[in-house]
């Protein structure tokens, strides 16, 4: 008989004698609710279109055919599933042994648990439920993560402070606790994120969908060209602009309350930094401070523009797996005033005052003009372009062309100079600081210790103007941060005392003659 026998015969979530747990027996009838919520969802537009063909009645008999079995099957599976799995953490390992034809047994080393984070979704929270994402940040696919979906709140706390509480007192003045909680009045920033304009255009698109399932797209756009049937088309294109951007406001204001809601930031004995957020799911990210490497502070345009910024944990130990299911995983603070950006910053790396804060090294004049150059090449490439086709096909393509230069031109100037006032690096205390970027401007405070190679590029034109961009290479983070556009003798320097010993091996200067691009 196997080790998981005990508990099997149990039939409980509870410990078998030799360790072995189960999942929370309630993800049978949880999973079969799922199932039950995309049934109803696809059961309207199916009835909708099989009715056409076989009548209402005998359509909305198949379509309640197909949903029990639907069901049934997705809730037959999911219990396969429970009595399949079982887990164990024991004093070296976490083990999961989970499949039926196919059986998968996992472990990993307790050493090298660098993560576990708390989810719950809506019908979770209301059976007091969580899946437990346990992970070794080691960019090895799903083989570096556990993932036991769903075990009780409980056990959940338990299995987090069991495997991150290492027994570590971290050093600092910084006391242990809250660091920080939501200002409601930080919603204030979302409209104005990257994301409110591709949430109206999924809106209109959603629209067209929907009504494409009820048979009726082309009803819609009917309808909406005979409402502005007497409009000019400028106008027609302002009003349907106004109506995408408002929605994508409203959309922007809904998915920001749903993400941060009771948003706080600990820090908890053993040096942990935890993360709690999420109105209808809740999220708990732990990140061990002894992995932490840095901050990022993220200024993208117009959060910016109000004085706003966010921050960003630079970590080792965060796989890629996770960073693209979880795009915000690393982010210990929401968009919120640059005095707090930076307070919270300085907190979280037990430091007085942040290092993002520090005054930096100004680049040379060159890099301006590289950077005009590239805006105006960005503008009059495809102004040219329309212009030709415009020639040889419509008028039409003419105007386009000269919209594009008219709005183009200047805003390409404007970012181009704003890139170029980005521009910078310094060192503060134990830190290297570099800040670049218009659209998104980030200012990455790393830790010199973490540094562990460098990288110098050149292009031509660079080294006719004297410029260099070097980056710094770490296991933390985005993996490289870069210095661009650097005088050449201050980004070498730069260089060569953040971390001494690194490069001068291979530093060979030689006065540089400068010439214009």
């Amino acid at each position: 008989m196997s080790t998981a026998d005990p508990a099997e015969a149990s039939g409980t979530a509870g410990p078998a004698p030799d360790g072995w747990r189960r999942l929370d027996r309630r993800t049978v009838p949880l999973s079969a609710l799922v199932t039950a919520g995309v049934a109803a969802g696809a059961a309207v537009p199916t009835t909708l279109g099989l009715s056409g063909r076989l009548g209402f009645a005998p359509a909305v008999a198949w379509v309640v055919l197909g949903a029990a079995l639907l069901i049934g099957f997705g809730a037959g599976t999911d219990y396969v599933r429970w009595r399949r799995t079982r887990y164990r953490v024991g004093a070296d390992r976490v083990e999961l042994h989970t499949g039926l034809l196919l059986v998968r047994k996992r472990s990993l080393a307790r050493e090298r648990i660098r993560s576990v984070d708390l989810t719950a979704h809506p019908l979770q929270r209301v059976l007091g439920l969580v899946t437990v994402r346990i992970g070794t940040g080691e960019h090895t696919g799903g083989e570096s993560t556990l993932e036991l979906d769903p075990v009780l709140r409980a056990e959940g706390e338990r299995l987090r402070r069991a495997l991150l509480e290492r027994g570590l007192t971290a050093s600092g003045s910084h006391v242990e606790g809250e660091l920080v909680t939501l200002d409601p009045r930080w919603i204030r920033y979302a409209p104005v994120s990257f994301v409110a304009p591709a949430l109206g255009g999924a809106a209109a698109g959603a629209v067209l969908q929907v009504s494409d399932w009820f048979g009726a797209q082309g009803e819609v756009i009917e309808w909406v060209g005979d409402r502005y049937r007497e409009t000019s088309l400028l106008s027609v294109i302002v009003i349907l602009a106004v109506a995408g951007v408002l929605a994508g406001v409203v959309g922007a204001l809904g998915l920001w309350v749903e993400m941060w809601w009771n948003y706080r930031l600990e820090r908890e004995p053993g040096g942990t930094l935890r993360i709690r957020r999420g109105l209808f799911t809740s999220r708990s990210v732990s990140i061990e401070e002894r992995r932490l490497r840095g901050v990022d502070l993220v200024e993208p345009l117009g959060v910016r523009l109000l004085g706003a910024a966010r921050v960003d944990a630079i970590t080792t130990g965060l796989a890629k797996d996770d960073e693209e299911q979880h795009g915000d995983h690393n982010t210990l603070l929401p968009a919120a005033p640059r005095p707090v950006a930076d307070s919270v910053a300085a907190a979280v790396l037990r430091e007085t005052t942040s290092p993002t804060g520090t005054v930096l090294t100004r680049h040379p004049a060159t890099a301006r003009g590289r950077r005009l150059r590239r805006a105006l090449w960005g503008v009059l490439v495809p102004v040219l372009v329309l212009a030709l086709l415009g020639s040889l096909l419509t008028p039409v393509l003419l105007w386009i062309a000269l919209g594009c230069a008219l709005v183009g031109l200047p805003a390409g100037v404007l970012l181009a100079r704003d890139a170029y006032r980005a521009l910078g690096h310094a060192l503060s205390g134990g830190y290297l600081v570099t800040r670049s970027g218009a659209l998104r401007r980030s200012t990455a405070a790393l830790e010199r210790a973490g540094v562990i190679g460098w990288t110098v590029r050149r292009s031509y034109f660079q080294r006719r103007a004297g410029l260099l961009n070097i980056t710094a290479t770490t296991a933390a983070g985005a993996g490289a941060y870069t210095v661009y556009d650097a005088d050449e003798t201050e980004g070498l320097d730069f260089a060569s005392e953040a971390v001494q010993g690194l490069l001068e091996p291979f530093l060979e200067r030689i006065p540089a003659v400068r010439a214009d691009e």
